[in-house]
């Protein structure tokens, strides 16, 4: 009940104020029965804005950090990502992968929509990134279809770090669903896994015109990251 109260009264109507979105393809999201809708990542309000404007529920898959952020930011986020109806996911660790699709399974097996990233994490600098085959094992898993999304203007309007957004405008574009029934029994294929997540990513960087990465972003981070901190080591002290 609350979901829907956050929807229409709380917060939608706040974030249709600040992003003015412009919705682009909403006739390919199904009316009723499972999907996958997959995106680009490029700010912290993508959560927010694509439930705000599907008609349909949508579930998010959602890092478990969102949930058990310290201080009264970390409650307010957690009390947000819960009332939007979002599932944490531990990320770390060998087994995440497989507790991600369990969860995104039993979304699905509930005739539900189920929204994910294939990228992993948000972009930091706004390019599309390298998607994780996790989308395609559940597609194939429980047969249904995927619709691309791309975000646009969400990084301009919340880049990383940000905490307030700018009033910036938004367009949330969808894409015709992908059907990969020609697959099926096939999702411990290696190469077919690999095959289905580029097409995904390909439908997305046609919706969204990013500059594609051909490599996972938490890897590129955790490069640049470690190259900043390398920097600053060698900073001669005054």
């Amino acid at each position: 009940m609350f979901y829907y109260l956050l929807k229409y009264v709380l917060l939608g109507p706040l974030l249709r104020l600040v992003f003015r979105p412009r919705i682009e393809g909403l006739e390919h999201v199904p009316a009723e029965g499972a999907a996958i809708v997959a995106g680009n990542h490029l700010s912290f309000s993508d959560h927010f804005l694509m439930p705000a404007i599907l008609k349909r529920r949508i579930t998010f898959l959602a890092k478990a950090e969102y949930f058990t952020g310290p201080g009264l930011k970390g409650r307010l986020t957690a009390f947000f990502f819960r009332s939007a109806g979002q599932i944490p996911v531990d990320r770390s660790g060998k087994d995440a992968g497989q507790a991600a699709i369990r969860e995104g399974l039993g979304v699905l097996s509930k005739d539900e929509l189920l929204g994910i990233y294939p990228e992993g994490t948000r972009s930091h600098d706004g390019r599309l990134y390298k998607g994780k085959v996790g989308v395609a094992v559940m597609a194939l898993k429980a047969g249904v279809p995927v619709i691309p999304c791309a975000m646009i203007g969400t990084f301009e309007a919340q880049p990383p770090g940000k905490v307030i957004p700018n009033i910036h405008p938004v367009v949330i574009r969808f894409g015709k669903p992908l059907d990969f029934s020609r697959y099926e029994g096939m999702e411990n294929e290696k190469a077919i896994l690999r095959a289905i997540t580029d097409e995904i990513m390909y439908a997305i960087l046609s919706l969204s015109e990013q500059e594609y990465v051909d490599r996972y972003a938490a890897v590129v981070k955790a490069e640049e990251a470690a190259a900043k901190e390398r920097k600053f080591r060698r900073l001669p002290l005054s």
